[in-house]
């Protein structure tokens, strides 16, 4: 979701409005086929389309059963949530004033592998519970501007112990997101749509675990960069430079233990489902729950969490692994988008098997592949699903990006390593599945 350079990933923009409209408007029911946990194909790279028929909707767990749940570990549900939009997975996560028992949960929460750092809204907060804003080496009172491919959220940065399942990251910096905080600055509110309600933003709040500490991280230690972080004095807000300590941070590392990355295991969906359950597995290696077993390590780039796909003989450069988006997004010419205003998702004439090759900056290669369907047709079909694997188009992608949304996810362990903390692996980051 955050750029730490040049690019953002998919949350909350037109492609997840445009499904939830055109999902609410159609019935029916139906569905086809996704790929299963941990697999890996020897097919040609380069992902020539073939069509496969539909076959009716099945759930498979693959994953540890949801209702055992160790310590380190919170159950995930893919449901209607907040705004009936598909793909997204939610957690509850619990926020207490620091030092305190005086706390309140939240739920519905996104779970996010794409950015770094928790999000919640000042409205879900009670009264009663007052966090301390967080306040830089020069005693500025810190305010965030969160961008997005079509929007931001803006509000103050605040300390907050921040609790999920067993685990918890104490006087943790993070984002209460509060449009009427001091006065908006021009910079910000030219980003695009303001995501300052969970009806915007279609969640009550973010939970960012990728393979980062901090949300902006060096890009913001030397300069003030336009339209992300600011020091505030009354109703006034001016863009700082802000060191990594004071920015809004991603809990894992900041955990006692289990604290060097994540696993998301989600079920296999064939088709469609109204909803599916699986688990957020803290820590690599560090319990019986989080082996790393026979996962491929893809390592990424370690300034912007980027790997490389190659699909149908185009190379994606900028290619990331994103639970937070609700669809796989890249561009090709091998299927035709949806007519508009549906042009965010692909409507091929039948579900496509497609194959990609998965290049890691470590040098390891992985053949993945996937099916994409007619966006049209599922939204007919599978019409009140929440798991939908088959989502995929061209939405605010640029030709260099392919970005592995949440259908990825479906039947797999998909493992975020947070930079420079040790793993089994190897040192992060990396992703692993």
């Amino acid at each position: 979701m955050r750029s730490r350079s040049s690019w953002m990933t998919l949350l909350g923009a037109a492609p997840v409005v445009v499904l939830a409209l055109l999902l609410s408007a159609c019935g029916g029911g139906g569905g086809s086929a996704s790929t299963t946990a941990n697999s890996s194909t020897s097919s040609n790279s380069n992902g020539s389309g073939s069509s496969t028929s539909s076959s009716g909707s099945t759930v498979t767990n693959t994953s540890p059963s949801p209702q055992v749940l160790a310590a380190n570990a919170v159950r995930v549900t893919v449901d209607s949530g907040v705004s009936n939009v598909p793909n997204m997975p939610f957690v509850s996560i619990t926020i207490c004033a620091p030092g305190t028992s005086n706390c309140q949960t939240i739920d519905h929460v996104l779970v996010d592998t794409g950015s770094w750092g928790v999000r919640v809204f000042a409205s879900q907060l009670p009264a009663s519970m007052s966090l301390p804003q967080q306040q830089d080496g020069s005693g500025n009172l810190v305010a965030e501007c969160m961008q997005f491919f079509d929007g931001y959220t803006w509000g103050a940065v605040k300390l907050a112990d921040v609790q999920i399942a067993g685990e918890k990251a104490a006087a943790l910096p993070i984002q209460v997101i509060d449009p009427g905080y001091a006065s908006l600055p021009g910079d910000c509110a030219a980003v695009g749509a303001a995501r300052n309600t969970p009806a915007a933003l279609q969640a009550n709040g973010i939970l960012g675990i990728g393979v980062f500490k901090h949300d902006c991280g060096a890009n913001c230690v030397q300069q003030a960069i336009p339209a992300t972080y600011y020091g505030c004095g009354g109703t006034s807000c001016t863009s700082i430079p802000l060191a990594q300590t004071y920015q809004v941070a991603n809990p894992v590392p900041y955990f006692a233990t289990d604290n060097n990355g994540s696993m998301l295991s989600l079920p296999t969906v064939s088709g469609g489902a109204p909803s599916v359950s699986g688990q957020l597995v803290f820590g690599i290696g560090t319990q019986s729950d989080n082996a790393l077993g026979g996962a491929q390590v893809v390592g990424v780039s370690p300034s912007n969490g980027t790997f490389t796909t190659v699909q149908n003989g185009t190379t994606y450069t900028r290619s990331i692994m994103d639970s937070g988006s609700t669809g796989l997004f890249f561009q090709t010419t091998l299927m035709p988008a949806c007519a508009s205003p549906n042009s965010a998702y692909y409507c091929p004439s039948s579900t496509q098997q497609l194959s990609a090759m998965i290049e890691g900056v470590n040098g390891t290669t992985s053949a993945v592949t996937f099916s994409v369907g007619n966006a049209m047709s599922i939204a007919q079909t599978d019409s009140g699903d929440s798991a939908l694997p088959l989502l995929a188009g061209p939405a605010f992608v640029t030709s260099t990006v392919f970005d592995w949304g949440l259908p990825f996810f479906y039947g797999r362990n998909v493992y975020a390593a947070i930079e420079q903390q040790s793993t089994p692996g190897g040192t992060g980051p990396y992703v692993a599945y």
